[in-house]
Order: structure tokens, then sequence, then C-alpha cells
């Protein structure tokens, strides 16, 4: 059979449109049919790449006898969770003050008015480890909603009463300065694994906004603890399993302590936010490994993830088809024996690889297989033999099943690979990087944008969903678009980024300065969402605290100053007490501490030192900097879309960089070296 689900554009609904279950999409259709039913509405919630909704799916979604359990006593509605975070959050909210715990796949029981009364995440065919078995769970609900009906409606309107009762007010917290940001670091380094990199303990995931805080701690302040754990987590990471030693990129988690081995999914968030933070420590050491991982990554992207359309893919699978047996295992694509690797490099060069990637006869994965590594006691080889063997292996994992790909566009997550892809592109002089990150900001502006310049939050194939954008997709597209436009000289980056940042003023923000997930006239749930810690990738309201600071230092626009400072409020009452949920927004409060600095250099953009000065003011570690260049801009407006390019003058005739901040601006200069000076340009 086929449900309603044929007609979605999520890649994990779709998935489930053939099951027995008769899956109805979120939507007011299904909670009338609740309604008039009188039954209570089952409710799963998961994403394509996730492996135990995958299990769960398998084991229960598919089998005939739970199926028609469910569809006679249930109306089952499935969800994205990553085409609908604002129900995502409502619910998981209160899954996890209901359960402590939460995850997915998640499964919640509400009433036809869309209100909880039983939680959980994954439920096994039969009873197991403590956890009743998925039937027991839908025979208990049915006998409490026909036999308990009132008590069921109590525990419901007490939950949604709970939750009504979280609201946030951050607004009034004040903005944070130099002291929250240091005790911040103090509360980061009382975490840190000193002998492993990154903090506490195992599952162990990689804590890119945290890094990108303490490269631009220690840019501001010379902090050497900052920077040391910055260096030794990433260095610690790429030498790990957890990133692709072969095809380059990120997976999303480490299982154990050391890196050793991933959950292997790869998602375009984790690998767009890694790409920079990589690519800004080699900005702010000349590392090579630095830079040899920002580009790998970065290349995996736009090899991997990149959609006909020009967009960016949301994630690969961890599970993938194994040869031999035809299940689907995790890491199946990705492991290796030393048997393997000499099947395809020969005796000798698999002996070297075995030692060079740390893959041993125990393995560090399921049976017998590792997981490649680059251990520091590994041997030393030639970097010719090196790539050889590396190109030879990728050639033969290619031959394996690929593991799936979820092939929707996410709005937020494009912004976040715009702004990555573009600056490695300048960073590396590799244009090519900088022509995928146009090409997919282009996208988003025909796709996604509509002629309000609302976005929505999906596409695929080209075909918009119809889901509205939440506030990270307005945040981070509006920082790609910036980061889009001081790299290319393009103004007109900068005005779709103003019109995004304008609908964060308008259709987010509370009157304290506080920001909602959604929009004051999106669909109405139980609760509107509001969450700003930062945990996978920048929450909505750091993300957006970020794009109205880099706006406003473009444009010197005083109401998008006064709001990125007022929604940094969040950052001064969390940032000394959890500072590692709050990463993203410890980053923009360094950004604000120093400034932003404004650059500008005014020159013709053919004029190779207008290319020189423009490089120079791209390579800044000055945190938040933003870079405006092009022709001089008259007082009326001509001559330039970049306001920070207005009444700048040519010094001598000559290309010239102006840089300024808090209302002062330095002497400008013609000067790279002296730009540099200013800037804090490490590797120029």
């Amino acid at each position: 059979m086929s449900n309603r689900l044929a007609n979605e554009t999520s890649p994990y609904l779709l998935q489930h449109a053939d099951n027995p279950v008769d899956w109805w999409p979120w939507s007011p259709e299904a909670f009338a049919e609740a309604r008039e039913r009188d039954v209570p509405v089952l409710l799963s919630v998961g994403y394509s790449s996730c492996h135990w909704c995958h299990v769960m799916a398998g084991e229960s979604f598919e089998d005939e006898l739970a199926a028609a359990y469910m569809n006679e006593h249930f109306v089952n509605v499935k969800v994205d969770r990553e085409e609908r975070p604002d129900i995502d959050a409502v619910y998981m909210e209160a899954v996890q003050a209901a359960t402590g715990q939460g995850g997915w796949p998640m499964t919640v029981f509400l009433t036809p008015g869309a209100e909880p009364f039983y939680f959980g995440t994954y439920f096994p065919p039969e009873p197991r480890h403590g956890m009743p078995s998925f039937m027991q769970v839908l025979e208990g609900v049915r006998t409490a909603w026909v036999g308990r009906r009132e008590e069921v409606a109590e525990v419901a309107q007490r939950i949604v009463r709970d939750l009504a009762g979280r609201q946030l007010d951050y607004g009034k917290a004040g903005t944070p300065g130099p002291e929250e940001l240091g005790q911040a670091l103090l509360g980061l380094t009382r975490e840190y694994d000193a002998a492993r990199g990154g903090f506490g303990g195992a599952p162990k995931f990689p804590p890119s906004m945290v890094l990108e805080f303490l490269l631009r701690h220690h840019a501001r302040t010379g902090s050497e603890g900052a920077l040391q754990m910055a260096a030794d987590t990433c260095e610690a990471m790429a030498r790990g399993g957890i990133y692709d030693q072969l095809g380059g990129g990120f997976a999303r988690y480490s299982v154990d302590r050391d890196w050793v081995v991933p959950h292997f999914e790869k998602m375009l968030y984790d690998n767009a936010l890694l790409c920079r933070v990589y690519a800004h420590l080699w900005r702010a050491t000349g590392s090579d490994l630095a830079r040899r991982v920002a580009l790998e990554t970065a290349d995996f992207m736009v090899r991997e993830l990149r959609t006909e359309q020009g967009g960016f893919a949301s994630a690969l699978d961890a599970d993938s088809e194994e040869p031999l047996s035809g299940r689907h295992v995790e890491g199946a694509y990705y492991a290796w024996t030393p048997a393997q690797l000499a099947e395809v490099l020969g005796e000798e060069d698999g002996a070297l690889a075995a030692a060079y990637f740390g893959v041993t006869e125990e393995g560090t994965f399921e049976h017998g297989k590792s997981v490649l590594q680059l251990p520091q006691d590994g041997p030393v080889v030639e970097a010719g033999k090196v790539a050889s063997v590396k190109e030879r292996l990728l050639a033969a994992r290619g031959a394996r099943p690929a593991p799936g790909r979820d092939d929707k566009v996410v709005a937020a997550w494009n912004g976040l690979a715009v702004a990555a892809l573009a600056e490695c592109g300048a960073f590396f002089e590799r244009p090519d990087l900088v022509e995928r990150a146009i090409e997919a900001a282009d996208l988003l502006v025909r796709v996604h944008m509509d002629g309000m310049a609302r976005l929505a939050r999906t596409s695929k194939d080209g075909r918009v969903g119809a889901n509205a954008g939440v506030l990270e997709d307005y945040g981070d597209v509006a920082e790609g678009f910036m980061v889009l436009a001081s790299v290319t000289g393009e103004g007109v980056w900068l005005e779709f980024a103003g019109f995004l940042v304008d609908l964060v003023l308008a259709r987010f923000t509370a009157e304290d300065g506080s920001l909602y997930d959604t929009a004051h006239d999106a669909e109405q749930l139980i609760r509107r969402p509001q969450d700003p810690t930062d945990t996978a990738a920048p929450s909505g309201w750091t993300a957006a605290a970020g794009a109205l600071l880099s706006y406003a230092a473009h444009t010197g626009s005083e109401p998008h100053r006064e709001a990125a400072e007022r929604a940094l409020g969040v950052v001064h009452a969390l940032g000394p007490r959890a500072p590692r949920f709050i990463g993203h927004g410890l980053a923009v409060a360094e950004a604000l501490v120093d400034g932003p600095r404004e650059v500008a250099v005014v020159g013709h953009p053919e004029d190779p030192a207008t290319a020189a000065l423009h490089r120079t003011a791209l390579l800044a570690t000055a945190p938040g900097a933003v870079v405006a260049v092009g022709l001089p801009r008259k007082g009326d407006g001509s001559g330039g879309e970049f306001p920070l390019l207005a009444e700048r003058t040519l010094v001598r005739d000559l290309p010239t960089a102006y840089v300024c901040r808090h209302f002062v601006c330095a002497l400008p200069t013609t000067e790279p070296v002296s730009l540099a000076e200013q800037l804090g340009v490490v590797h120029p």
C-alpha cells in the first residue's frame, strides 16, 4: 500500500511512503481525523540518516500486525525533524522534561488537541533491557485512552501548562563583556580533555562552535591556552576515525572518548562548521594540517553533497549495504581489514597502509574491521606514496554500495556551507569553491525566498517545500550571504542579508529583545519554541544575533546593533555557566567586544593592489570583522553597493584600506603589511 506520504518532499517521509502504517504528514486534517474517530495521535519524529529510526521502522512500521493495530486505534503522524524543527523542539522538550532524556526516533502520543500525554524514543519489538515492547506501549496507551480518559486529559493539560511556564527572559540579562567571556574560557578549561582533545566523555561530539570561540578569544586577548585547546582538539579529530581519512569530511560524533569509532552519518552542518573552523585555525597559525583538512572537507561537501540544482544535501547515512551479507550495516562503507587493504594495494603497500592508518588484525571497530586513523606513532611515509595509496583505496571504496543520501536542501545548513566555501575559496585561492558558494546562494534566493523575502525551510530537486523557514534559517542564510558579499565584492548579497535580518526584527523578536524560533504568524503549536542553546549547529537565537551584529557593522544601523546586543543577553546569562552549550553565542560576543572591526577596501576590482589589500582584510583574525571591497561610493549612494565604501577616497590615487571600530577609524593605508598589523593578520 502507499500512504499519504508519497507526495512529500522529505526523503525521510518518502522512506515511509510504502509502510503498511497509514501515515499522515503533520497537518490540521490529521488532527481533525483523530477528533472525528475519537482516538489519540501517534506522533513519530525522526530523520533520514538516523540509524535507530531505520531499525524501528524495519521492526515495527513494516510489520503488518503492528501496523494494523496502529491504524485501528491511532491516527499516525510522521514528521521529519529536519524539515519541522519547531515541532521536534516542542515535543522533545516535553519528552526530556518527562523522562530526563531524549533522542530519535521520538515517539509521542497526543490528544486530538495536540497535547502530549505519553512519551518515548525507540521501542523494541520484544521487551528488552527493562523497555516494554512497542506493542505493549500501543496497548497500554489504548487502554488508558478508553478507560482512564479523564486522567489522560489531566496529564496532557499539566504538561502543556508546565511547558508554557518555561518562557525565557534573557532580553534583560545585560550584554556580555570581557568578564563573562573570561569566565566561559575558565569553564571550558575545567571540562577540557587534555589527553585526547575535546570536552567531556563519550560520546564525543565535534565542538565546532566552541572551537570558533576559542580562536576568536585568542585573537582578541592573546590567550595561548585558548589557542592550544582549539589546535589540539582539531588535530585529535583530524587524526581520528571521526574524520574520513580517504574522502575527507567528518562523521556526526565519536562513540568513544578518543575519536576512534564514529557514528558514521555525515551531516552538512557539521562539515560546513568544521570546514570553516579549520580554515580559521590555518588563518591563525599557518598549520598545514588545518589547511589540508579545511580543503578536503570543502571538496567532500562539493563532491558528495552537492545537488544538481547547486545546493547541498542534508546528510549521508551511517548504514550501507554489506556486499557479502546484503544487510544494511553501520560503517560498512568505511571500515577495512588488513586483508582488504592487501587485496587492493598488494602485500607491501597493504602492510604500509595498515601501519599508516592504524588498521590491526583485532580491529578498532566490529568484526575485526578498523576505521582508518592517522596515529601519532605511525610510520613516516613519503607524500607521493600516501597520495597513491589513498587514491587506490578511495577508488576501491567507491565500488562498495554507497550510503544513502538525504537530498533535501535545508536553508540554514546551506547558509553555513555558503560561508565555509566562500572563505575557503578566498583563503586558499580556489575560485571554484567560491563559485559553488555562489550557486548555493543563488538557489536559496531563487527557490527558497519568496517575493516578500520570506524563506522556506527546505527544497528537494529544485521544488520548494511547504514548511516556513525558522529563525536559524534566517540567521545562517543572512550570515552566509554577508560572507559571500565580503569575499566577492558583490553588494547584492548584503542587500539580500538585509531583507532577512529585517524580517528577524519584524517577525521573530519579542519586546524584551529575546528571540523565538518561529515567526509571529507561524503555525501555533502547544508552545512557541524558543531555544537559545547551541548544540549540533548554531541555535536560531545566536545565529540571528551574529547576523544582526554583522549587518550593523556593514551598515552602521543602530536598531540592528541594539537588537544584537539584547539578543546576546542569553550569552551573559549562560556563557559563564554552560559555555559548551552556547559556543556560537560566545563567538558572536567576542565579535561584539572587539567591535567588530569594519574594513573598507576601495580600488578598482581588476587592480592587483586592490586584490592584495582585499585578501589581507579577509585574513583578519579580528573576531567577526566585516569586509567591503569596491569602487569608492559617493555620498548620494551611487558608485557602489556597500555602505562602508561611502565617501572613501583613494590615497595618492592608490587602492586604499580603512579600518574602523567603535566609531573610531585608523589612518587609511595603501600597504597590505600595515593593514595586516591593524587586523591581527598572522599568516598573509
